[in-house]
């Protein structure tokens, strides 16, 4: 299986600075103060706008993660805006039309063209047409990994063989070593490829996230290993220590981040699911307290129609297996009404 395991190869990874260490504490948020998906500070002026037709805030908004080469918020900025564009596909064409050429409007349209795709049965066919969107996104700035993140997914989705696959995933490498989204494409291709086990999805994560500094999302890589495979329900072949390994290290992520914070909402989301899947209810408890009021669709909308109603039943789940159980009292008094 040489171009699986040509997936495995470890890169040479550079130093980033660590991020903000410090825990805000908050008081748990009510049931009606939890926000599905809510955008940051930054996205969420983006979004306005663009409900009110303009474009301008959201190109000057990825405009400015490339200048800064702030890939990983490109990557999910793209993602948003590509998910509101669906919706209004005028708001796009509008920002098309005037600037062909722009960088940005060439990402989300290869972002949006993969995501129209995506559902049809005739999902391969009609993705193999809008190679040439991809491409050009990829023209539109040659530093800028998002493209080929979009290439990546676009490679499973199309059934492309490993040989192409690892020469785009070499190319998406050599432009951010780091980045967290081209990792998760490339271990979801893995896995959809019929060669890749559970075992390999863990040697790959494992190895990427042991070449990554410790503040970068890869470090969350394992545990997404891990929820697919606790998910699958295929086989037995992950020791529970590996497992155990895959949270831990995503925990150790986690804690360099503030509290109720939306930049890590999905990791944490995701760490959370694994958590209660190993039932490891105390460190379940201490993520919910880092999501704060930010959960986040996935991996919720792989269990239900409703991502935010099953969040918040886990919640519950959670919050019954952490409280502590108090005794009816000498008088006769009763245990609080959740300790049941």
């Amino acid at each position: 299986m040489v171009d699986t395991m040509a997936l495995l190869l470890p890169f040479n990874r550079g130093s980033r600075a660590a991020r903000n260490t410090s825990c805000a504490v908050c008081r748990p948020p009510a049931d009606d103060e939890v926000f599905l998906d809510a955008p940051d500070d930054r996205l969420g002026p983006a979004l306005v706008a663009a409900g009110a037709g303009a474009y301008g805030p959201a190109a000057a908004l990825l405009a400015a993660t490339r200048a800064d080469a702030d890939w990983e918020n490109r990557d999910r900025y793209a993602r948003r805006l590509a998910a509101f564009a669906r919706s209004r596909d005028e708001w796009y064409e509008t920002w098309r039309t005037a600037a062909p050429h722009d960088p940005d409007a060439l990402l989300l349209g290869a972002q949006l063209a993969v995501e129209r795709a995506w559902p049809s049965p005739a999902r391969a066919e009609l993705l193999r047409e809008v190679s040439p969107l991809i491409t050009a996104a990829g023209h539109g700035d040659l530093s800028d990994p998002v493209p080929w993140r979009i290439a990546l997914d676009h490679a499973r989705g199309s059934k492309a063989g490993h040989t192409y696959f690892g020469e785009l995933w070499e190319a998406a490498v050599r432009r951010a070593p780091h980045h967290y989204g081209c990792h998760v494409a490339a271990l979801r291709y893995l896995a959809a490829s019929g060669q890749g086990s559970h075992q390999a999805c863990f040697d790959f994560a494992e190895r990427a996230a042991q070449d990554a500094p410790a503040d970068s999302l890869v470090q969350a890589l394992p545990a997404r290993a891990a929820l697919s495979y606790l998910t699958d329900g295929h086989g037995r072949d992950i020791p529970r220590a590996r497992l155990d390994a895959a949270a831990d290290r995503a925990i150790a992520l986690s804690a360099r981040f503030p509290a109720a914070d939306p930049w890590p909402a999905e990791v944490r989301n995701k760490l959370m699911y694994v958590l209660v899947r190993l039932e490891r209810w105390p460190d379940a408890g201490e993520q919910l307290r880092r999501i704060g009021p930010y959960a986040t669709s996935f991996p919720w909308e792989r269990f239900s129609d409703d991502p935010l109603g099953r969040f918040l039943e886990i919640r519950d789940e959670i919050r019954r297996r952490t409280t502590p159980r108090h005794p009816r009292s000498e008088h006769g008094g009763r245990a609080r009404s959740g300790d049941h």
